[in-house]
């Protein structure tokens, strides 16, 4: 029994070793073939776009190409879930967005940033509040004034219940005390026209998303909801600008992801060649060009950041009826 206990020591301590070995020539050989990145949104989207944009030079700076693979379905669920469930060797990477800081909280899936490896956080983009440009509201305090005067009688559109728009606004309101009227519209379009033919008061959106008609005069952004401004934007008030304080913003944020359990030197290497390409004259140009504002944190900041964002999401999901 003893000689068999030891043959059997014996055998694991060689299959470690094995093991070990393999891990070492595959992080030494890494990569050798293209990866993946799995987007989970359409093919022509903007988190797309951004995507391609992104992994356009990857071969000059990890020596093979990044293939974009659109996995849709589930508000996003489908796409990042497959993230966690693929091998972890590296070779497939999730584009992550924001629906996965509210689908634990929303009751939507049991799917959080903890069931990644971080690799970077890629941007955040700030929600506006914006008016008609005949509003008798010319700052956001006059139309805060007002709202808590009148509690549930300004409609303020959104881009759809549990969205960052949405949920910016709803911050911002839970936070000041303010009860507005929140209306759904199938995307921005038709918030807009809403806007324009006076069918809503407010309404809330990226700054790109309306930034045709801000620079028309047709409307009037009374802040960004952000601590800090709008680059392309600077006369814009921030949220603390226009004179309330916040605790944090709900920002809408896309980032990079790995399935749990890739080899520490295989990460490196990763987190290495896509801050390269995070840091590419071409796609940093491109950024600028679409207003897309680029944010880098390390996988330590970014899981700060999404641990923060889901302290301020529950108590405005709570607030507008959504926390499960």
């Amino acid at each position: 029994m003893k000689k068999i206990t030891m043959i059997l020591l014996a055998l694991v301590v060689i299959s470690t070793s094995v093991f070990a070995e393999g891990q070492k020539d595959a992080a030494a050989s890494f990569p050798n073939k293209d990866l993946t990145l799995v987007v989970p949104w359409s093919a022509g989207g903007g988190t797309d776009t951004i995507a391609r944009a992104l992994v356009k030079n990857a071969k000059d700076y990890i020596g093979v190409n990044v293939n974009v693979v659109n996995k849709t379905g589930g508000q996003g669920v489908v796409g990042m879930g497959s993230v966690t469930s693929a091998r972890p060797d590296g070779y497939t990477v999730g584009l992550i967005t924001f629906g996965l800081s509210t689908y634990n909280l929303m009751g939507l899936a049991d799917l959080s940033y903890r069931d990644f490896e971080l690799l970077q956080l890629l941007n955040q983009s700030a929600a506006v509040l914006y008016v008609k440009a005949d509003s008798e509201w010319d700052t956001l305090k006059d139309l805060v004034d007002y709202a808590k005067a009148n509690p549930g009688q300004v409609s303020l559109g959104h881009t759809g219940a549990g969205g960052d728009k949405h949920l910016s606004a709803a911050s911002f309101a839970t936070e000041q005390g303010v009860e507005f009227n929140y209306v759904p519209f199938d995307g921005a379009a038709p918030s807009r026209s809403a806007i324009l033919g006076g069918h809503v008061d407010v309404a809330v959106a990226g700054i790109a998303e309306i930034k045709q008609l801000y620079e028309a005069g047709e409307v009037k952004v009374l802040s960004v909801n952000n601590t800090v401004k709008e680059a392309a934007f600077p006369e814009i008030p921030t949220i603390v600008e226009a004179g309330f304080d916040i605790a944090a913003p709900v920002l809408d944020w896309r980032g990079l992801a790995l399935p749990k359990g890739v080899d520490p030197a295989i990460v490196k290497i990763l987190e290495d060649g896509f801050k390269q390409m995070f840091d590419d004259p071409e796609f940093r140009a491109y950024c600028d060009e679409v207003g897309l504002t680029l944010v880098y944190e390390d996988a330590a900041g970014f899981e700060d950041f999404l641990a923060n964002m889901e302290m301020v999401l529950e108590p405005t999901l709570e607030s507008v009826g959504l926390l499960k």
